[in-house]
């Protein structure tokens, strides 16, 4: 998870009041300890609102950027550029499945974790699948070359090994 960034939010107007979040080392310190593959093609950031509400807060705002992920198909790099607009709004009176909440009540002041919420953020922008173009043609699943680079060396008589199943198979056919 990113490194707790708690913001007092009990002398935030009620109008709200601007945060933005552009340290690298914010974001790529989690990524390495979570060992996800991802490598920060264009800087991260995060320009958020936030504003008080009873004995809560909503954080609102636009994460961007550029990752780059490895293909989902061949061993390519992916470049995923990342745009993700959110809004959460936490509340210290609602319980939580997991018991866990980025508000917290400290001394008489209610803080939020905007850090954790940006990493939640983070994580859901980036794609499922990331795939170097696509048209990805992906790797033989015979010999592994990759076919976006050049043919295979299995040769067509070999055909896909995922289909060796089905060329012994003889459907009976009604008349």
């Amino acid at each position: 998870m990113m490194k707790s960034i708690w913001l007092d939010i009990s002398d935030i107007p009620a109008e709200g009041r601007e945060f933005s979040f552009d340290d690298q080392a914010v974001w790529a310190g989690p990524a390495a300890a979570f060992g996800m593959d991802v490598t920060f093609s264009a800087p991260m950031a995060a320009a958020v609102r936030v504003w008080p509400h009873g004995r809560g807060a909503t954080m609102a705002g636009r994460l961007t950027g550029e990752v780059t992920l490895p293909c989902a198909r061949c061993t390519r790099p992916a470049v995923c550029p990342l745009d993700q607009e959110f809004e959460i709004s936490e509340s210290l009176d609602d319980e939580d499945a997991t018991g866990e909440s980025p508000l917290r009540e400290q001394d008489g002041k209610i803080e939020l974790d905007a850090g954790a919420i940006l990493w939640e953020q983070f994580v859901l922008a980036l794609p499922g699948r990331a795939l170097c173009s696509p048209d990805c043609k992906g790797l033989c699943a015979r010999c592994g070359a990759d076919l976006n680079l050049e043919p295979c060396t299995c040769g067509d008589e070999d055909g896909d090994p995922r289909l060796a199943a089905l060329r012994g198979l003889t459907i009976g056919r009604k008349n």
